[in-house]
């Protein structure tokens, strides 16, 4: 719904009701005076700004999405209330000033809230906080397409999770970080924590290869046409991605997909394509590297039976730089795969039922920008260390049920991971210590308003 200034008029309204009301002599003058201020907020509500002969829209919006996330590291056990970090909590503005039947300025301010991250609490620190996840503003025309300045999402961010099921606000199935990868690893041989979290075994920042990320800089969206859009965004210093997406109907199918491309110099945090090698002095800049990824999404609609698969590609050309791994041929590589399939249903008459499995693959090149210190637990060369290879797998079962009138999904499922690790050092590579599987069980809901 679009609000104005009315908001704050209808509030100060209420307040004048229930003063005068606490005067009224009769029951019946109370009600008269609500109902009035009932219609006067629907009346304001509805009301559009008005400056300079142009239209103002602003729209709030959100979610709440909390749950239980219990977990089981191979020695020890706990469950934590969290944010479900795979959508967590968030409050946002929209805004639109209609310039012509064709042109209009837009914007978009997004807060992200974390009273428990998911993704990045361990078993010794739970971690919270607030992130600023959109601020831009731009222009958007019908004919000519969409351009935003800002921190804006980048071509690349959502490229690998294409799910016409909806289950990846629970439960990604091509970004399996949120799920509890803040936690650190164990080894088999001592019950002793690593310094090394689940998520840093990702290409480092946890984004699957392919997969980008909200940065500041610029992008443009193209018109739809025959259900295919497309853009490109630059930010940064100095990345630049592109995408193409289809979303539309073939016969008795729905079917979603998505294509990107991206590369990076830019050797900070900020980048939606971050390299895992940065400001090494031999290279012969401060970073290089580019990605490519995407996702299909499929659905039957007699039958609601679906399927999801997403796959990415990463190389980071300055790791072979890296002092750690003097003497040996770092993989420059990493990719990924994953698979969903499931069956979405009205079985109960209050929203659509999903039942899915997963599976999801990586396997990880080199990684200089983490140490694995020579007495952490998982270290097995004695050194210090870095991250040669690696992989990580997970398996996943679940549910989710839809409440459309109270605008609520509920859900519930079961993650296993595994890993492997191999570690580079004083020229040479060796496996590290042996690693615990990590379990998870993730059960809450996403209220929207």
């Amino acid at each position: 719904m679009w609000r104005s200034r009315s908001f704050a008029d209808g509030w100060i309204a209420v307040v004048s009701c229930l003063l005068l009301g606490g005067q009224a002599a009769k029951a019946g003058d109370l009600s008269h005076c609500c109902a009035d201020i009932d219609a006067r907020i629907a009346e304001l509500e509805a009301e559009t700004i008005r400056k300079g002969g142009s239209k103002v829209g602003v729209a709030l919006y959100g979610h709440v999405n909390q749950a239980i996330m219990a977990w089981d590291d191979g020695y020890e056990r706990n469950a934590y209330f969290v944010t479900n970090d795979a959508s967590r909590t968030r409050i946002g503005l929209r805004g639109k000033s209609e310039l012509s039947s064709d042109l209009s300025a837009v914007f978009q301010i997004e807060l992200g809230i974390r009273s428990a991250n998911s993704k990045r609490s361990d078993q010794v620190e739970i971690r919270s906080g607030m992130d600023l996840r959109r601020a831009w503003w731009g222009a958007s025309s019908k004919t000519l397409g969409t351009v935003q300045i800002g921190r804006v999402v980048s071509s690349l961010e959502e490229i690998t999770e294409a799910n016409l099921a909806d289950t990846r606000r629970s439960g990604k199935y091509s970004d399996v970080e949120d799920s509890g990868l803040g936690l650190r690893l164990r080894s088999k041989t001592s019950p002793a924590l690593s310094e090394v979290a689940w998520r840093r075994l990702l290409k480092h920042t946890g984004n699957q290869p392919g997969e980008g990320d909200a940065q500041n800089g610029l992008r443009y969206i193209t018109p739809t046409v025959a259900g295919f859009f497309a853009s490109v965004a630059w930010g940064a210093d100095d990345m630049w991605d592109a995408s193409i997406e289809y979303l539309g109907e073939v016969s008795d199918f729905k079917v979603e997909g998505r294509i990107g491309y991206g590369q990076s110099t830019d050797s900070g945090d900020g980048p939606s394509v971050e390299c895992v090698a940065t400001n090494i002095a031999a290279a012969p800049n401060d970073a290089e590297c580019e990605m490519l990824g995407g996702s299909l999404s499929i659905m039957h609609l007699p039958t609601g039976l679906y399927g999801n698969a997403a796959g990415g590609w990463f190389e980071d050309h300055n790791v072979k730089y890296a002092p750690v791994f003097a003497g040996i041929e770092p993989e420059s590589e990493s990719t990924f795969f994953a698979v969903e399939g499931g069956i979405q249903r009205q079985w109960l008459g209050i929203g659509p039922t999903t039942l899915f499995g997963q599976f999801y693959r990586m396997n990880g090149g080199a990684n200089a920008r983490i140490t694995v210190p020579a007495g952490d637990a998982i270290n097995s060369i004695g050194a210090d260390a870095g991250i040669a290879s690696s992989s990580v797998a997970a398996w996943t079962a679940g549910l989710t049920q839809d409440i459309v009138d109270a605008h609520t999904k509920l859900y519930v499922f079961y993650r296993r991971y595994n890993a492997d690790v191999t570690l580079a050092a004083s020229g040479q590579e060796q496996a590290s210590e042996p690693l615990e599987d990590l379990d998870i069980v993730m059960s809450g809901a996403i209220i929207r308003f």
